[in-house]
Formats: C-alpha cells, sequence, structure tokens
C-alpha cells in the first residue's frame, strides 16, 4: 500500500482527492504531513516553493505536480510527472501507476541498505559481498519494500499482515514466519554479516 504525501494549500481541493482516494484507489493511502511516515509517492499542487524545499531534504520518493500551466515546470528539474488540470481520477492514478513503474526501475528506485541492492520491478536482489542476484517473489519484494520504509522502527507481524497481505483471511502470523524464513535461506546463507531482516520483540526490522 503506497503511502502518499499530498501537498495543497487548497483545502477542498485536498479533500476531495483524498476522499476519491479512499473511496476508488484503497491500494493508495493518503499520509498527512505532520506524519513520520516516509512518503513513497509526493503529489504537489502547484507549489514551486515547496518543491525547492522538498529537493534540499533530499527525500528519494518520486514526485508528481498537479498544475493548470504545466509548461512553467518544464525546466525544473527533479520531478516524476507533471499532471495537467482538471483531470480525471483514472487518468490520475494511471499516470501515478506509470510514474511509480519508471522511478522502481531507475537507481533512484531501488533498495540500498547492508551491502544489498533490491531492484522492485525486476524482483531481484544482488548482494555486493559476493555478487550474487537472487531472484524474489511479490511477496518477498512487498515485504523487503515495507520493511525499509519503516526502517527505522521494528514492524510487528500484525503491520505486516495488514500492509502486505491486507489481513487476508486465510493469511496467518506462521505464513509471514514462513515467508521470511524463505527469504533468508535465499538471500543469506547462513553468513552472518549478510543478515537481511532482524527478529526482535515479536516483530521485524530490516538490517541496515
Amino acid at each position: 500500500m503506497p503511502d502518499i504525501l499530498l501537498i495543497s494549500s487548497n483545502k477542498d481541493f485536498y479533500t476531495d482527492i483524498k476522499e476519491q482516494i479512499a473511496l476508488y484507489a484503497k491500494d493508495y493511502c493518503l499520509i498527512e504531513k505532520e506524519d513520520t511516515t516516509i512518503p513513497e509517492i509526493i503529489i504537489l499542487d502547484d507549489d514551486i516553493q515547496t518543491l525547492e524545499a522538498l529537493h534540499h531534504k533530499n527525500l528519494k520518493a518520486p514526485i508528481f505536480v498537479l498544475s493548470a500551466h504545466p509548461e512553467e515546470y518544464k525546466e525544473i528539474e527533479g520531478i516524476t510527472r507533471v499532471i495537467a488540470k482538471p483531470f480525471s481520477l483514472q487518468s490520475f492514478l494511471d499516470e501515478l501507476q506509470s510514474g511509480i513503474n519508471l522511478y522502481e526501475n531507475s537507481e533512484s528506485g531501488y533498495l540500498y541498505f547492508n551491502d544489498y541492492v533490491v531492484k522492485p520491478v525486476n524482483k531481484e536482489i544482488y548482494n555486493n559481498r559476493n555478487n550474487e542476484t537472487v531472484k524474489l517473489t511479490e511477496k518477498e519484494v512487498s515485504i523487503l519494500k515495507y520493511l525499509y520504509k519503516t526502517r527505522d522502527r521494528i514492524v510487528s507481524k500484525n503491520e505486516l499482515l495488514q500492509e502486505v497481505w491486507d489481513y487476508s483471511p486465510e493469511v496467518t502470523t506462521h505464513t509471514i514466519e514462513t515467508h521470511i524464513y524463505r527469504l533468508r535461506q535465499k538471500v543469506e546463507h547462513e553468513d552472518a554479516e549478510a543478515q537481511l531482516i532482524l527478529t526482535a520483540e515479536g516483530g521485524y526490522q530490516l538490517k541496515i
């Protein structure tokens, strides 16, 4: 479930987008500006000053700008896509997904940690220690992406159930344990230095 940070000074527009995403695009989650969650997507409603501030923060998330005057952003670097207003919700979501795919398939969208490089679109992880590339399943990529996004804290099994499996009734915590065990077996090869995921206090955390 990608976390979207939407920044808009127009409260009515913000509320409208938020309600439409909640109703028709439940795969996305809108987070508030004050949240500590690291956004996976940043959507900026026509605000060049805020765009400059985001660049200074060095956030890696792709940036989408919504504008009635898209030509004003042609010469500005660091923008993934400019979406022209007005737009339909479906065209907006299509633009988002297309931009996310391009981003995740670029070096900026790779996940770097503990001498590993995860390439989400290719569904593979590269180990710099032994130059080994291992193929991953969709769920294994989702687990790593979520643990990477929340890498500053321990993630409970219930949270992984909600975010990766969306609380599917046939899924249990044993399913999570099995997926993580198999992922470790694929990649770590019983090398203590190559630990991928740490187990602590009933949850998991990526080893950075």
